[in-house]
């Protein structure tokens, strides 16, 4: 399963119960933060979610907005003895980007590591320890108005297990385990592969953050049939839609065609202008393409699960 938590919904400044944009994904244990903003420690303190085990921080771009508050997230790491490796990624330029960030964040005891994700993305298991090995972050682009990136992370799930094959190849009992969890095994001098005892995949998991874009056809690709997409709604207008697209930005009714488009479960609108005195007062500009909105709130949180009916 994956825990998704929405930290902060706020655009460009934080707003007394509105954060800056952030969510946090756990896995097994295991996390990733999406941007860290200004006041991305407190809003997390708020949503009663720790930041202190976070694997990687995957940053959409390098608006301050963004950014502002990893120097004293990594200070805080320092202070509790943190000996892990952290990770960061982000699109291009990431190196310049954070020379003045990690400048200010000063000598920490555990690494930084400044990664570019691979085209196709990467396992997180080959990152670092812990994460199951089904868990994948792909990286996509985005349209704004310096170089930009948003985050696609899938947990696939292998075909259930065939105990009357496994049988049938004469595997024993005791080996079972691992060709359950995807491992071949070797017993007698023969090899037998896991898709010799599975059957056919089944439907994983599937998790999207545009963090700031306009419309574009990289997003909707990335988001086909998301379980949950966290895309950008900055503006609430219908008659704001030519200038949200001018500052790569989209309305709550370009969110939406793009959720519809893309064929996800479950949309969250975030990234609100400090414009929006109540985002849930326009929500029908965007439920009217794609009923299934949520106006995001700091803190709320969802758990994905796989489909009981494939158990």
């Amino acid at each position: 399963m994956i825990e998704i938590t929405l930290i902060g919904t706020s655009a460009l400044l934080p707003l007394p119960g509105r954060a800056l944009t952030a969510a946090l994904l756990s896995c097994g244990g295991r996390s990733v933060l999406f941007d860290c903003g200004e006041g991305t420690q407190t809003a997390a303190r708020r949503a009663g979610v720790s930041l202190m085990k976070t694997d990687l921080i995957a940053l959409t771009h390098y608006h301050g907005d963004h950014i502002f508050g990893l120097p004293g997230l990594m200070q805080t790491m320092c202070s509790l003895g943190r000996t892990d490796p952290l990770f960061i990624t982000g699109p291009e330029g990431l190196e310049e980007a954070l020379a003045p960030i990690l400048e200010l964040a000063g000598w920490t005891p555990y690494d930084i590591r400044l990664i570019g994700l691979p085209e196709g993305g990467a396992r997180m298991a080959d990152l670092m320890d812990g994460w199951p090995e089904e868990a994948r972050l792909c990286a996509f682009p985005t349209e704004h108005r310096t170089p930009s990136r948003g985050y696609c992370f899938t947990l696939d799930r292998a075909g259930k297990f065939l105990p009357e094959r496994a049988a049938a190849l004469g595997v024993p009992k005791a080996l079972w385990g691992p060709l359950q969890k995807g491992h071949g095994v070797t017993f007698d001098g023969r090899t037998v592969l896991p898709e010799q005892v599975l059957g056919a995949p089944r439907k994983g998991l599937k998790f999207v953050f545009s963090g700031d874009t306009a419309r574009c056809g990289a997003l909707t690709a990335a988001a086909e049939d998301a379980d949950l997409a966290i895309l950008d709604a900055t503006y609430a207008e219908d008659e704001q839609a030519e200038l949200a697209e001018s500052h790569g930005h989209m309305n709550f009714a370009q969110a939406a065609e793009t959720a519809a488009m893309a064929g996800v479960k479950e949309l969250w609108l975030a990234h609100f202008s400090q414009m929006i005195g109540e985002p849930e007062a326009f929500i029908d500009n965007a439920k009217r393409s794609f009923p299934n909105t949520v106006c995001g709130r700091d803190g709320m949180s969802k758990t994905l699960r796989f489909d009981r009916e494939e158990q």
